[in-house]
């Protein structure tokens, strides 16, 4: 009775709802539990409709240049939804560790060329910054 009761309440401050099942992408790591604190990004890209073999592809390459830190968490393609959606999951110590970490792939030879060749197939991209609840095993 109290969960319909918080069900009711809930539907009540919902504006919109979308729900995506989403697979890993076999290259990138299994987001593990991780000690804390750290920020997290998540990176959303709605890719042109036939392109995903292509963008990943290119992005088993481009996921070497962003391993040093650690910072790669996880990447994940939509299966049911909407479709050509891809997600990536990065960790930061904070929004400066951010910018460097990001910066210094930048200066890394050949993360230029694996950019270059996937930013024709994205029709849109998003960021967003979450920061984790205590119960996270993602600190």
């Amino acid at each position: 009775q109290e969960y319909l009761e918080f069900r009711r309440e809930r539907s009540r401050m919902l504006l919109s709802r979308r729900n995506q099942l989403l697979l890993e992408f076999s290259f990138w790591n299994e987001p593990l539990p991780r000690q804390g604190p750290n920020i997290y990004e998540l990176r959303t890209y709605k890719l042109k409709p036939g392109t995903m073999i292509e963008w990943g592809n290119n992005w088993a390459r481009a996921i070497k240049y962003r391993q040093e830190n650690q910072e790669a968490v996880g990447g994940f393609f939509s299966q049911i939804g909407e479709l050509y959606v891809v997600h990536h999951l990065w960790a930061y110590r904070d929004l400066q560790s951010r910018e460097e970490t990001r910066n210094a792939a930048w200066r890394k030879t050949g993360w230029d060329e694996n950019v270059y060749y996937t930013v024709p197939l994205v029709r849109t991209m998003e960021s967003r910054i979450m920061i984790p609840m205590k119960i996270s095993p993602l600190q």
